[in-house]
């Protein structure tokens, strides 16, 4: 057996007596054989420890894991990590309970937590994180924050005094040097530790003996601390070499093992100390680096570059010492500034900056409000350049810094009247030097940095998640917005010219026509504020949305030369009427306008806005129960299916041959945000029960007509779908509802319809979006009674003989009146064949329905009729000649039309004839 199993025992009254039971052999051989063994049995070699050696081990292992994750950003990592450490510490609570908590344990906590709440803050981070560190990140602060509760006081404890805990790492070296060794903190009462004692200069030989008899008592530790793997060897033989010195105690093979330490070893350990100095080092650099970092962003002077030389190297200064600050000095330093705008490799963040500090020389000098204003101008048009790309919006610091820049810039405006500033002023009549006589003369346009503003905040919501609270924060931005635009709308009433006034209407009228305005709507309905402080608010504000819509509008209507801006205003104008229920201003609105002849022309934004009014138009007509107007203004959108992609609320999939990526950027760029949008849903329903209310009456009145025309393309396709279902349970979604709706519908059924149309989950997806909920809710019912009242005659007249009114009257919960208009209007238009007894109020029915085989044979005699014209028309093409044939009006007549009939000659006869009431006629026979 191997003096080195020996070695490796638990205790050292084992050794002792291992030693004493081997018999002394020569020290020669003795030491020759050790070096063989060392050699062969260096990868079997068993090392025992205890259980609290084995636990730590662990845990520090885990330790070190989490923290090289956290370095990187790893947050699923992290997590994963954090779990196998709860478990692996749960393990260890037998040895916990005794030793008491690892204060290595308690400062992964403390760090942690502090490392997660830092990066939960740094919303930009978050954002860029992908979708599953996002989630673990989320997930392991939720748990961190649970489980250090139980360490409250040791963590606060820690907090308070960081440095004792921080030395006990500092003996552990940097954490990026292999691996840690936490067995060494623990360590310190089993004597000097092997990685401690590497730290120390040796001197002597002497001091080699010393380290050998102390490595009998740290050997195990220093081999189990997971050092690097020159450690891990150089200490194994160490542990070899102390044990067979201390069993033979004096002669050649003590002094030949020191020979071999110092030829061997001596270079290994100088090698280690270099490296362990050029980690140290390492170490400060990164920290001194760090501190720059932070004293930078103080201080603003130092910058971290990237690789590659820049192609501007260095800032322009600003002013030498002692230069006297003028006007012309600091034009001549803007210039230098902007001259560098648009080259690359300029720091766009740097010109800001630059930008802001000669503003602010310009203050401090009071060089006048003039070149005050042209910085200005130059600040706002660098924030606008930050983001050279269209396509990427403008970040939250950014926009903040460009929306104070141009409230300044219009408190400068609105305070110095003498201030005249416009885009045909030439550069080199500027005026900006303080002069009694002349006024400060400045070029730009505050109206095109207003107007890029106005985009830049379309282009903030549009790339915000909409159900995050970041869309809702984003929101509270559009007062500002409307409020500068209102501060430069009574800045240009009074200087500006009347395209640029038109301009800023159109801005303020696009921040207005979409949104309700419920102060006068309660007005209308003459309801007054809850609390005196609601009354007074509502007096105190200005005038009603539907006032300031119709004075901006009417001007542009009046002054604007550009059609598209007229033509905008006009539809936000009929939007904004329908919003608020004013059907018959809209629509005539609408009508006058004629902008439904060639809106086909207009570019896509615009179009975009026409159908969004359409489609209010639609609902607005519902909701006074206009249903005919609602479905024919909602007809266009729905039965396309691109109802979504027309109204600019999201891109339907499709395939890329129909549209490109960079297609589909610009079509992105044109969506409508969020807050903006129409209910898809409610767009639908409306839809929907307009066309059944139609649909079911005019299905029963021609129900064995061949050629029955559909009204909704759309409906028919719902009812088909549900038809073909094998099971039909309960509805569940808006469209199942309604077509069980039109089922009871076509049987007469009204109260069934009425319940499926009417309930709770209905009012909660659709009717109770709308601002007057009651009020359309009865509406519903009222046309619901009477369709069905008409689709109950329709259907059942060749039942009855005759029927009483008041029997329908009861039926269908209606006045007699109502049910008497309803029945004279049906005999009027010939759709019902009956007739009114006055005095006994009852219906009399005229059998003049035909037969099923009378039905039949009509069938056969119009498809019949429809197979001759096709094959006349087939005929016609072949020979060349085109002629009228017989067409259907809308009210099933035939119109009167030229057609050519063959004669016995093989001719062609000019024959003028149409089929009316007692047959066929014919005028005007002449040869062709």
């Amino acid at each position: 057996m191997s003096r080195f199993f020996a070695t490796g025992s638990d205790s050292e009254s084992e050794e002792s007596s291992s030693a004493d039971e081997i018999t002394p052999k020569a020290p020669g051989t003795t030491f020759k054989q050790s070096l063989l063994l060392s050699d062969d049995e260096e990868d079997t070699k068993r090392v025992v420890r205890s259980a609290k050696d084995k636990r730590f081990e662990e845990l520090t292992n885990l330790i070190k894991t989490i923290r090289n994750a956290m370095k990187i950003r790893d947050m699923a990592k992290c997590l994963e990590e954090f779990e196998q450490l709860c478990r692996a510490f749960l393990k260890s609570k037998n040895i916990v309970d005794k030793e008491g908590v690892p204060p290595f344990y308690i400062r992964l906590l403390a760090d942690l937590e502090d490392y997660l709440n830092q990066l939960w803050e740094d919303k930009e981070g978050k954002k860029k994180m992908n979708k599953n560190n996002a989630k673990a990140l989320s997930t392991l602060r939720q748990k961190i924050r649970k489980y250090n509760r139980d360490y409250e006081t040791e963590i606060a404890a820690y907090k308070e005094n960081p440095q004792e805990s921080a030395d006990e790492e500092e003996e552990r070296g940097p954490e990026d040097s292999g691996s840690s060794s936490e067995s060494d903190e623990e360590g310190g009462d089993d004597g000097v530790s092997a990685k401690s004692f590497l730290k120390k200069k040796p001197e002597a030989a002497p001091e080699a003996s010393k380290f050998l008899k102390s490595a009998k008592g740290s050997g195990d530790e220093s081999s189990s601390s997971g050092e690097e793997e020159d450690d891990e060897d150089w200490s194994s033989d160490s542990v070899g070499s102390g044990s067979e010195s201390s069993d033979e105690g004096e002669g050649k093979s003590s002094s030949l093992a020191m020979a071999f330490l110092k030829k061997a070893q001596v270079p290994d350990k100088a090698s280690e100390k270099v490296g362990k100095k050029k980690k140290t080092k390492k170490k400060e650099r990164v920290e001194e680096e760090a501190e720059e970092e932070g004293g930078e962003e103080v201080e603003g002077g130092w910058e971290k570059v990237k690789g590659g030389v820049p192609l501007v190297k260095e800032k322009p200064k600003m002013f030498a010492k002692g230069t006297e600050i003028n006007t012309a000095v600091v034009v001549k330093k803007l210039n230098e500034i902007l001259q560098a705008r648009g080259k690359k490799g300029t720091d766009r963040a740097v010109q800001i900056e630059l930008l802001h500090a000669l503003a602010a020389i310009a203050a401090e000098n009071n060089l006048g409000e003039g070149i005050l204003v042209k910085i200005k101008f130059n600040i706002i048009a660098s924030l606008y350049d930050y983001n050279p790309n269209l396509a990427t919006f403008m970040k939250a610091d950014m926009w903040k810094k460009c929306l104070d820049c141009i409230d300044e810039l219009l408190d400068i405006l609105f305070d110095n009247n003498n201030i005249f500033i416009g885009e045909n002023i030439a550069e080199d009549s500027e005026n900006l030097a303080i002069s009694e006589q002349q006024p400060f003369r400045v070029r730009g346009c505050i109206l095109t940095l207003v107007e890029r503003m106005d985009e830049e905040f379309t282009k903030i919501m549009q790339n915000t998640d909409p159900h995050s609270q970041e869309y809702v924060d984003n929101l509270k931005d559009e007062g500002r917005v409307c409020g500068i635009i209102d501060r430069l709308l009574s800045y240009l009433e009074n200087k500006g010219s009347t395209e640029e006034i038109c301009r800023v209407y159109l801005r303020r009228i696009m921040h207005t026509y979409y949104k309700f305005d419920y102060k006068a709507h309660r007005r209308s309905l003459g309801l007054q504020g809850e609390s005196k402080s609601e009354q007074d608010q509502e007096e105190s504000e200005g005038e009603d949305s539907a006032v300031i819509m119709d004075r901006l509008c009417k001007f542009i209507y009046a002054k604007d030369r550009t059609d598209r801006i007229r033509t905008c205003a006009i539809l936000c104008h009929i939007y904004h009427h329908a919003l608020h229920s004013r059907w018959y201003q809209a629509r005539d609105l609408m009508l006058m306008s004629h902008l439904q002849d060639n809106i086909q022309h207009a570019d896509p934004p615009v179009q975009i806005l026409y159908n969004r009014t359409m489609v209010q138009l639609g609902i607005c007509a519902f909701r006074q129960g206009m249903i005919k107007d609602a479905h024919n203004a909602l007809l266009d959108i729905q039965s396309s299916g691109r109802a979504k992609e027309l109204l600019g609320q999201g891109l339907l999939m499709r395939n890329m041959q129909e549209r490109n990526a960079e297609q589909e950027k610009i079509e992105k760029r044109r969506q409508v945000p969020f807050h903006m949008h129409i209910n898809l849903e409610l767009l639908e329903c409306v839809y929907l029960v307009s066309a059944m209310l139609l649909e079911i009456p005019y299905m029963a009145a021609h129900e064995f007509d061949a050629r029955r025309r559909m009204i909704s393309k759309q409906f028919h396709h719902q009812l088909r779908v549900g038809e073909r279902q094998p099971l039909l349970g309960p509805p569940e979604s808006m469209r199942e509802h309604v077509v069980a709706a039109s089922k009871a519908m076509k049987m007469g059924d009204w109260r069934t319809c009425h319940s499926f149309i009417i309930n709770e989950k209905m009012n909660s997806k659709v009717w109770d979006l709308f601002p007057e909920t009651q009020r359309v809710r009865e509406m519903l019912v009222r046309k619901i009674q009477e369709e069905s009242l008409r689709t109950y005659l329709f259907t059942y007249s060749s039942v009855y003989d005759s029927i009483s009114m008041e029997t329908l009257s009861e039926m269908f919960e209606l006045e007699i009146p109502t049910v008497h208009s309803i029945i004279s209007k049906m005999i009027i238009n010939e759709e019902l064949m009956a007739s009114l007894d006055q005095p006994t109020q009852t219906v009399v029915m005229h059998r003049t329905e035909p037969t099923s085989l009378q039905n039949m044979a009509l069938q056969l005699a119009e498809k019949l009729g429809s197979l001759v014209e096709n094959n006349e028309r087939v005929f016609d093409l072949k020979q060349g000649v085109y002629g009228g044939y017989f067409n259907r009006d809308q009210k099933g007549g035939y119109q009167q039309k030229q057609s050519y009939q063959r004669d016995q000659k093989g001719g062609y006869q000019q024959k003028q004839g149409g089929y009316q009431r007692g047959g066929y006629r014919s005028q005007n026979q002449s040869n062709y």
